[in-house]
């Protein structure tokens, strides 16, 4: 017999939580329902699943702060997470994908959307987010270790922020739209506002201070990670952000 996909169910509202698992059952997943962070966190030190769905508004620790938690623990961060709320303002989509969710779901939403984003994460190839150390005018990225540091002094970033550092650092001195790095770096199944990629540079260049300025604005193209930048570009950088 062969093994099924595992997905845990993190909802609180039963009703809700037995329609998703009746439905990924009947379509070959195996789920597991939690209905708070403290029995989900039981069932992830036990087994780790394939997919987990989680809802914004759980009692106890919320959806956003339990994403953030297991994306920053080495055993869980790899494990793909689609956010599922009734928030539906952008602001609360960028807030849930940076604290870490691979995708974001809002109710009310069809079990077939459902089902084709729990797919599209667990066949999701993500090649640019291999390991190993990148180094570019003393700015190195640590894959394996999750380590960012400029002139030796390390650096704080969100989770989106380092993959899209990572992407850039593995793709210097190209142009890249908008739409290429919501594919490249969120995945081609994310439904976000392109938009939503300025404010992640923007966060990505704050947390890199001067180091900022090789992720350049290409004007009505997209950004360009240039290792040729330099100081005059660090000073225009800042005027147009």
């Amino acid at each position: 017999m062969r093994n099924l996909p595992r997905i845990l169910i993190v909802e609180d509202e039963p009703a809700i939580a037995e329609l998703i698992a009746v439905n990924l059952r009947h379509n070959g997943f195996q789920p597991i329902w939690a209905m708070d962070g403290i029995t989900a966190q039981k069932e992830l030190d036990d087994v780790l699943p394939d997919v987990i769905l989680l809802d914004w508004m759980l009692p106890g620790d919320s959806g956003l702060s339990l994403s953030k938690r297991w994306r920053g623990h080495a055993r869980t961060k790899d494990i793909p997470i689609i956010m599922l709320t009734a928030r539906s303002d952008e602001s609360d989509r960028v807030a849930g994908l940076d604290s870490g969710a691979d995708d974001y779901i809002v109710k009310p939403f069809s079990t077939k959307e459902l089902l084709a984003r729990v797919r599209a994460v667990l066949r999701r190839r993500a090649p640019e987010q291999s390991g190993g150390r990148i180094e570019t005018n003393d700015l190195i990225l640590d894959a394996d270790t999750h380590r960012v540091t400029y002139q030796d002094q390390p650096l704080k970033l969100g989770p989106t922020e380092f993959k899209l550092l990572q992407y850039f650092m593995t793709h210097k001195e190209r142009v890249h739209s908008r739409g290429q790095l919501l594919d490249r770096v969120w995945g081609d199944h994310v439904f976000i506002e392109e938009r939503t990629v300025d404010v992640h540079v923007k966060r990505l260049r704050e947390a890199l201070g001067a180091a900022g300025a090789m992720v350049e604005t290409v004007r009505g193209a997209g950004y360009r990670f240039s290792q040729s930048a330099s100081a005059a570009q660090v000073q225009i950088e800042k005027k147009l952000n």
